[in-house]
């Protein structure tokens, strides 16, 4: 059998294994103490009628199948898988577009590392909650861009978040009413509802009709959008030019710029597509529970049918002689604990 081919559900399992080793130390001490114990109180010719060889070779047998039927539990535990299959398995959920600003303003550091790198892993936190939902995403600067098309790829589509920055696109800028319009048109559902549109910003814009936008994308495709504000809302932040320099910042008419969060703008866009303004400012925010508040409340539609690859679970193959072994102890038990006796009795006669 090829490794390749095996997968291991639940490796921390083997933990479990520690008991096992405990249970062999404390019946090999216990054995050790009994042996001692008899040759305080028996001379030498009777130590070999208290402790028979045939009563320690029965003891390591037993023990043998207990410890063995532990460990093949354990194995059960760990939930070893071979032999993959494929399954149709029918998906529901929502198409999420992720609208994501790299505008030279994201790269402010007002918020840790910078405002970028922050949405990136409020993006990956809220991504992190899906189970079966369609994602995808939207860059924008100064013109707007599909990254992403949507996918149930996970991985993959926080691997494509991780390459993009404020090189991503060739004109800066900010015009979010762009961003919306190209965002609205990736969709792959034609029918309305069960789509919704995730804007990170620090909302600024240059004169790109967002409102407008966002109508359209309401009344013509059913799409709720929700917003989320980044940056300090009223000292704001300069605008590094080169994040290799700390001193080098981006200037106009010779004056430094100072970029700070519009959420006046963001939540005027929230409340037009009935979706909701999420004001992170400078602070953390626990994406889960936005998405489970907000997000996932915007009703699910049927996709079509997946073939998804797995495994087949195998833990029986561990299960039954794990639970013959330990049967087989409780019988040879029963046999040694009779031997026993009738020993004691051939002592006491003695």
């Amino acid at each position: 059998m090829n490794p390749e081919d095996i997968q291991i559900g639940s490796v921390q399992s083997l933990q479990w294994l520690w008991i096992v080793l405990l249970v062999f130390l404390f019946a090999a001490l216990s054995l050790r103490w009994q042996r001692k114990a008899a040759m305080k109180f028996a001379t030498a010719g009777m130590l070999p009628r208290l402790l028979p060889i045939r009563s320690v070779y029965r003891s390591a047998i037993s023990l043998a199948l207990v410890l063995a039927g532990m460990v093949l539990l354990v194995l059960c535990m760990v939930d070893v898988r071979w032999g993959k299959i494929q399954r149709e398995v029918p998906q529901s959920g929502i198409e999420v577009m992720f609208v994501l600003d790299v505008s030279r303003s994201m790269m402010a550091e007002d918020v840790t590392p910078n405002r970028l790198e922050r949405a990136k892993q409020m993006i990956k936190d809220t991504v992190d909650e899906m189970a079966g939902d369609r994602v995808g995403l939207t860059i924008f600067a100064g013109e707007a861009r599909q990254q992403i098309p949507l996918t149930s790829h996970y991985d993959d589509f926080k691997q494509g978040l991780d390459s993009v920055g404020p090189s991503s696109l060739n004109r800066g800028g900010s015009r979010l009413g762009d961003a919306i319009t190209v965002a609205s048109r990736g969709f792959l559902e034609v029918t309305n509802d069960h789509k919704a549109i995730v804007l990170f910003t620090d909302g600024e814009d240059q004169e790109s009709r967002p409102l407008e936008a966002t109508r359209l994308a309401k009344d013509e495709k059913g799409i709720r959008i929700f917003t989320v504000g980044l940056g300090d809302l009223k000292t704001g932040a300069r605008v590094p030019v080169n994040s290799a320099r700390g001193d080098d910042f981006l200037t106009h008419s010779g004056k430094q710029v100072w970029s700070k969060l519009d959420g006046e703008t963001l939540e005027k866009i929230a409340s037009e597509s009935g979706g909701a303004y999420i004001p992170a400012g400078t602070k953390q925010v626990n994406m889960g529970d936005v998405y489970h508040r907000y997000i996932a409340a915007v009703d699910q539609t049927q996709f079509e049918t997946a073939k998804v690859d797995s495994y087949e679970a195998r833990f029986q193959w561990f299960l039954a002689p794990a639970l013959a072994l330990l049967l087989l102890e409780v019988f040879w038990g029963g046999n040694r604990r009779s031997f026993a006796a009738e020993n004691e009795r051939v002592v006491d006669a003695g």
